[in-house]
């Protein structure tokens, strides 16, 4: 048996090859680089006092000081424009009583009041609440409690910004304040000493709400990290550059659009972010400010492909070197239509808010096996086991597993993922195919078994976006008197093209065995989706439960 500190070296023994390689990739990526030994200390202590995380501004400040570093609808504010104002809200928060631990929440869009709110409450040792914009007043209210929000910044236009009357403090950071008490963010920011404020007896620490998309949204807490080394993870697949302008188009509130912001900061590229999302004012701006690379969710993505192909082919999008995709699936439809319209720049991450990420499918990936969702990147474990826990092999079916190093430490409210010989459970299942891709069949709790037979609705939801007339579509499992449960599909039209009932089941009766024909199909305009792009399914079973009860209705 190992004494602790024999363990101990042994465990730094193993980690040594992976942080000598993430070492390499992050200087061939230009985040690291020779630095005067007082700039070097600078950022060391830095990352000492306020974490990787809420460090980062201040890294890119000591980095970049007088570069652009964010544009929003607002204008440009450099490296060090974000390091003075995120240290005046963390001392103006201070003055207030805010200290570690203490919950600041954060509702609010894509502009430069929601960088400067979290990486205040970050420097101060707060624990940064993000939520979602799209939450009604009632959710905020319930989250703000959940999770132990003390003071809240939001824009006056988010229909939750009712809540601000019920905490200690509120701040407005964009538009009117919703109860006429709030104050301004930015008098906050001018009331606050722009000095870097004393490091917090404990780093700040970050709760992001997962997606929601079959019930209430749980906060996820995550700690911050001890090295470089998950940033160089992301950079081994993804060929992010130093000083390369991103459009980061996801909300940032999410993991996948939090993310990106993060690395593109950490990495000196100037931030492109706008309050809604527009597919062609986003083009606009990439030609405008001669993005390098584009940060999406699929649902982005299809849209962007969707503006006029004239006024496409009009804008200069040669310098786009990067198109990734994250936070919902990725049809291999989709990646197909978008690498022949952008080229082969176009990356997909597959993860979780709780596993962070998994694997990373380049263009390479998708160009031999649209739809898959690639390989793990640089210090990362992927392993699909079966209900043993041991690893299958490729082509058999299981639950998808991962150790990333950067998984959640547990739900708020208590609870975790399952945890299987050490690596995380995603709640989804998959398999690798034999040149070693990663592909998922679907969610654990959405397989369905119908007439003894086992169905995973993504498997149809592919083949039906793949068909020409279909633009979306989402497949879930309804309860069926004799078969257990029938599969429901919801399909939406493409624009000038006809299909009906039949012709949907026609296409999955010839790809796909009998039984996972959908025996209801159901035409919808779109589909309901979150921020960042999945589809909410509950709502779909609502809609579902709903016709089947008109159905039965006395005539």
């Amino acid at each position: 048996m190992l004494i602790p500190e024999t363990a101990a070296l042994a465990r730094a023994g193993r980690r040594l090859p992976t942080e000598a390689r993430a070492l390499l990739t992050l200087t061939s990526s230009g985040l690291v680089g020779p630095e005067r030994p007082d700039r070097l200390w600078s950022m060391l202590r830095a990352l000492r006092r306020y974490g990787p995380v809420g460090a980062a501004v201040t890294v890119a400040a000591i980095r970049h000081a007088g570069r652009a570093a964010l544009i929003d609808e607002l204008g440009t504010l450099t490296g060090a424009d974000l390091e003075q104002r995120s240290n005046a809200v963390a001392n103006a928060l201070r003055a207030r009583g805010v200290g570690p631990g203490d919950g600041v929440g954060v509702l609010c869009r894509n502009h430069r009041g929601l960088i400067d709110a979290s990486f205040g409450a970050l420097k101060a040792g707060a624990r940064l609440v993000l939520l979602n914009t799209d939450f009604a007043a009632p959710q905020v209210l319930t989250v703000c409690d959940r999770e132990g929000v003390d003071v809240l910044v939001y824009d006056g236009d988010t229909e939750g910004a009712a809540a601000a009357g019920s905490l200690r403090d509120s701040f407005v950071a964009w538009g009117a304040a919703a109860d006429g008490r709030s104050g301004s963010l930015e008098e906050l920011i001018s009331s606050g000493n722009p000095a870097p404020p004393p490091p917090p007896s404990r780093p700040g620490t970050v709760v992001i709400l997962t997606s929601g998309t079959t019930g209430t949204p749980k906060g996820a807490q995550r700690g911050q990290p001890d090295s470089l080394a998950p940033l160089a993870a992301i950079l081994s697949r993804i060929p992010f550059r130093g000083r390369q302008p991103t459009f980061v188009a996801p909300p940032l509130h999410h993991a996948w659009g939090l993310g990106a912001a993060l690395l593109n900061l950490a990495l000196g590229s100037p931030l492109v972010i706008r309050r809604h999302f527009d597919p062609e004012r986003t083009l606009i701006s990439l030609a405008e400010h001669r993005c390098r690379s584009l940060v999406v969710v699929p649902v982005m993505l299809d849209r962007l492909l969707s503006v006029d192909a004239e006024r496409l082919e009009a804008l200069d999008l040669s310098h786009l070197r990067i198109i990734a995709t994250s936070g919902s699936q990725l049809s291999g439809a989709l990646a197909t239509r978008a690498m022949e319209a952008f080229g082969p720049v176009l990356y997909n991450l597959y993860g979780s808010t709780e596993v962070a990420w998994a694997t990373i499918a380049d263009p390479e990936d998708l160009r031999r096996a649209p739809g898959c969702a690639g390989r793990p990147p640089l210090g990362t474990t992927v392993r699909v086991v079966g209900p043993d826990g041991c690893a299958l092999a490729a082509g058999r079916t299981g639950r998808i597993v991962v150790g990333s190093g950067m998984e959640f430490t547990g739900y708020t409210g208590g609870g975790t993922k399952a945890v299987v010989g050490g690596l995380m459970a995603t709640g989804d299942v998959g398999h690798f195919d034999p040149s070693g891709r990663l592909w998922v069949d679907g969610r654990e709790d959405e397989m369905i078994v119908s007439g003894g037979e086992n169905v995973f609705p993504r498997e149809v939801e592919e083949l039906l976006c793949a068909h020409e007339a279909v633009a979306d579509a989402a497949a879930i499992g309804v309860d069926d008197a004799e078969f257990g449960q029938r599969l429901a599909a919801f399909v939406v039209r493409r624009a000038g093209r006809d299909i009906d009932e039949t012709g949907v089941r026609e296409h999955v009766r010839a790809n796909l065995a009998r039984y996972k024909v959908p025996r209801d199909v159901v035409f919808v305009d779109e589909l309901p989706r979150n921020p960042a792009g999945k589809v909410l399914k509950l709502e779909l079973a609502r809609q579902a439960a709903g016709a089947r009860r008109s159905d039965d209705a006395p005539r």
